[in-house]
């Protein structure tokens, strides 16, 4: 009885300590997400590479090493936002989150008008503005109405070889995000 005692004693002891040490690491762990990771690296309405250009740290790791991919940190209570890229690239996407990384919306080149991409970002009421009169620039764009007010647009681009790396960077590199006032 008392070998059974001791071994419940130790296991509620070592569960205690390993409950602390969780605890303590979550705040930690939690100032690690993407939101803040791209804040580190950029200001909001900067295109910014996931990948290290240097060969430092990654500030977002790609799960697949055949895309290049580039972010953009916005809030629409400034105003909407554009995100254009000049050229081509052998497939693209598109995908805008929210804060906390939940997918609010995607699309890719087969959906874009002649496979560019020209995409607008807004609130349903700045979408009302916009409908009562279209704006020449945004001509051809690609609406995307969000719910949220602050999130982060991914583009990836697919590298099918090496030999399309050059181009696919210089894409992304090209990439713009910016603020439009209505």
């Amino acid at each position: 009885m008392r070998k059974l005692l001791y071994a419940v004693l130790v296991g509620l002891v070592g569960a205690g300590i390993v409950h602390i040490l969780v605890l303590m690491m979550v705040p930690e762990l939690s100032e690690r997400d993407a939101w803040s990771r791209l804040a580190m690296a950029s200001d909001l309405y900067r295109m910014t590479p996931l990948e290290a250009e240097t060969g430092g740290q990654p500030v977002v790791k790609s799960v697949d090493p055949l895309f290049l991919a580039a972010a953009c940190r916005f809030d629409l209570t400034d105003g909407m936002i554009q995100v254009r890229a000049p050229g081509k690239a052998p497939f693209w996407s598109v995908s805008v989150y929210d804060r906390n990384g939940h997918n609010i919306y995607s699309f890719n080149d087969h959906s874009a008008t002649n496979a560019t991409l020209d995409m607008v970002a807004l609130t349903p009421a700045q979408m009302l503005e916009v409908r009562r009169q279209l704006p020449a620039d945004l001509d051809g764009s690609i609406f995307v109405e969000t719910p949220i007010a602050e999130g982060i647009v991914v583009v990836r681009a697919f590298v099918p070889d090496e030999s399309w790396r050059p181009a696919v960077s210089r894409f992304l590199q090209q990439s713009s995000c910016e603020l439009k006032e209505l």
